[in-house]
């Protein structure tokens, strides 16, 4: 399926894809291009897999419930691509540098899947099934992006990148809440320092514990130690694994700030 294609037509020229058809959903972006909060019950945010990168990073929505958003689009690519990229083809792409992707797993997204046999939501962390692989089967299509709304809660980006808009060296998202001076949830998640990095020790040394400076650098320590860093053209994998703690500590002092009621 072609939504932006910025993912697959440079698989197709690599020879790494070699679709027998392609589908050009491009019409689709009526139906599936918004961003809109509903609630009660369930106070959630609701992305359509065709909405563009450039309309993530416009959302007043986002700016003001979910900065994790778009501190991650103001260092996506370049307007070319955001102007035509979409979240749900990113996501379906699953490149482990891609960096929706660990956006929604910070934010704990479920993912709403439509096929012949009717639709089903699934959490982000089975939607990711390894490198290039998801849980979408054949004759289905990723639908919508359902991410929770919590009251108290802050959410934040930090990318390492070699130059504006590279893929990342390594990059880290982190969303947490505060209730009476504690957190009471923390979400944190890696790009780029291997596929599916489980940060549920740094998650779990959070909650309860009160906001601190020395919590943030125990946290990014345990993230760190959590990740699969390789050696490439981007760094070492020593480099790698230290610059994850920087950015899991830096994204959990900016989320928690947020979370506060102040900006950081």
């Amino acid at each position: 399926m072609l939504a932006g294609g910025h993912s697959l037509l440079p698989m197709m020229k690599l020879r790494l894809a070699s679709p027998a058809y392609l589908i050009d959903i491009d019409d689709l972006a009526d139906e599936l291009g918004y961003v809109r909060e509903v609630g009660p019950p369930t106070h959630e945010i609701r992305i359509g897999a065709m909405t563009r990168h450039r309309e993530l990073l416009e959302s007043e929505l986002l700016a003001h419930r979910l900065a994790i958003v778009t501190d991650a689009e103001h260092v996506i690519a370049d307007p070319v691509v955001r102007n035509r990229g979409t979240i749900g083809g990113a996501l379906c792409q699953a490149d482990p540098s891609e960096d929706l992707g660990a956006v929604c797993a910070a934010v704990g997204a479920q993912l709403l899947i439509r096929g012949l046999d009717g639709e089903r939501l699934i959490d982000i962390h089975e939607f990711h099934r390894g490198p290039y692989q998801t849980a979408v089967g054949a004759a289905e299509m990723l639908i919508e992006i359902r991410i929770p709304v919590r009251d108290g809660s802050g959410s934040a980006y930090e990318k390492v990148d070699r130059r504006v808009g590279d893929w990342a060296v390594v990059a880290a998202g982190a969303a947490v809440s505060v209730v009476d001076g504690a957190f009471g949830h923390a979400g944190i998640a890696l790009a780029a320092v291997g596929s599916g990095v489980d940060c549920e020790e740094a998650e779990r040394a959070l909650v309860g514990e009160s906001p601190s400076r020395e919590l943030f650098a125990r946290a990014g320590k345990l993230a760190a130690a959590a990740s699969r860093p390789v050696t490439d053209q981007r760094g070492s994998a020593e480099y790698k694994r230290h610059a994850a703690a920087v950015v899991t500590e830096r994204a959990l002092q900016r989320a928690t700030a947020r979370a506060l009621g102040g900006e950081a």
